[in-house]
């Protein structure tokens, strides 16, 4: 998979387009939603948060293709991040600055 670089003026977002920047940020567990166990680690203060790699991307997330390999358990932040909404663009434009890493 290239990483090509997104024009941020294109009129539609979708997960075929996006490059997941998202899952590059960290997700609190604050609702149960049958997260796997070995994605959910804990952080300084006790709280539950989704495991990142070593590179900072969410463990859930499938290098090839890009989408979440736990999507229909997937956390309530990531079910409430909207793809294409004023949030999900600033990431975008602040993740796509930077190269990615996989």
């Amino acid at each position: 998979m290239t990483n090509k670089p997104i024009s941020l003026s294109e009129d539609v977002v979708s997960c075929a387009n996006c490059q997941a920047c998202c899952c590059r940020l960290e997700v609190i567990l604050i609702t149960e939603t049958g997260v796997p166990d070995h994605f959910i680690e804990l952080d300084k203060w006790g709280g539950q948060v989704m495991t990142r790699l070593n590179d900072g991307w969410c463990a859930a997330l499938d290098r090839n293709t890009l989408l979440c390999t736990i999507y229909e358990q997937r956390p309530l932040v990531c079910r409430e991040f909207e793809t294409g909404s004023y949030e999900c663009i600033e990431e975008r434009t602040d993740k796509l600055e930077k190269p990615l890493t996989r």
